[in-house]
């Protein structure tokens, strides 16, 4: 396994868990955090034995965005470069990877940290974390994917707010906007985040990925479209030897296998 200068990787039971390991700057992003990541979630995708992706972070917060030290924010680089080339394609990797990812977010995720987060599929939060749209506070418009993700989230009307406003939302509140999925104590968020993710990893990886494919599209196609491409996939995950296992466990009362599929 590849080895990183700003990340934390685990893997275990098909569950990788990628760790941004920056925490003297509360994971701020800096270009090789950026290019890693991508990097990391590219290998990832690629590897069947990964079934789940785990993103969590050292130290006292997720992630609190831009790193505004790197030098990319020296005034001289064109601020739409850097987003085309090193957090465009992390986005769109994240998005599109055929397989669950959940972030874990303690602390602050603020600005692109808060983007990464909500770019996971499903997040886990801790009861102290807070997430916080933080461009408007320097005079910036979202990015990394915020101004696609948050409205079908929360809707438009609750987007305009939690973007124009910047004020910090705690993890009760993004658990009732529909921001996260689980709030745990803060001492047991990272086992149950594993927890969590073992659920997932022993779940029928193609059908999942397929499901991941369907839902994401699903926001933006038409009804007829929708029906159409549910077809598709469904098409695919009837030939595989997971939807053999499912049915043949459902006959026999007994759990299905996946893994050995």
């Amino acid at each position: 396994m590849q080895s990183y200068e700003t990340l934390l990787v685990r893997e275990e039971d098909g569950v990788l868990e990628i760790r941004m390991n920056r925490p003297q700057v509360l994971n701020a992003l800096s270009r090789t955090l950026k290019l890693e990541l991508q990097a990391a979630m590219k290998a990832a995708g690629r590897r069947p034995e990964v079934r789940v992706v785990l993103l969590s972070a050292e130290g006292r917060g997720f992630c609190s965005g831009q790193d505004l030290y790197d030098e990319e924010t020296d005034g001289r680089r064109s601020i739409g470069e850097s987003l085309r080339t090193l957090y465009n394609p992390l986005i769109e990797a994240m998005i599109g990877m055929p397989k669950p990812i959940v972030a874990e977010v303690h602390g602050v995720a603020a600005g692109a940290g808060m983007s990464l987060a909500l770019a996971a599929d499903m997040r886990l939060m801790g009861e102290s974390a807070r997430l916080v749209a933080a461009f408007s506070r320097i005079g910036l418009v979202p990015d990394s994917g915020l101004s696609y993700m948050l409205p079908r989230l929360v809707g438009l009307g609750r987007a305009m707010e939690i973007a124009m406003l910047a004020d910090p939302i705690d993890a009760t509140q993004a658990l009732s906007l529909g921001l996260c999925n689980h709030v745990h104590p803060d001492a047991e968020l990272h086992t149950a985040a594993w927890a969590f993710c073992r659920r997932l990893a022993d779940g029928p990886a193609q059908a999942l990925g397929l499901t991941k494919k369907a839902l994401r599209r699903g926001v933006e196609l038409s009804l007829r479209e929708v029906l159409e491409y549910e077809a598709v996939l469904q098409e695919q995950a009837g030939h595989a030897g997971e939807y053999v296992e499912g049915v043949a466990a459902f006959k026999e009362k007994r759990r299905p296998v996946y893994r050995k599929v």
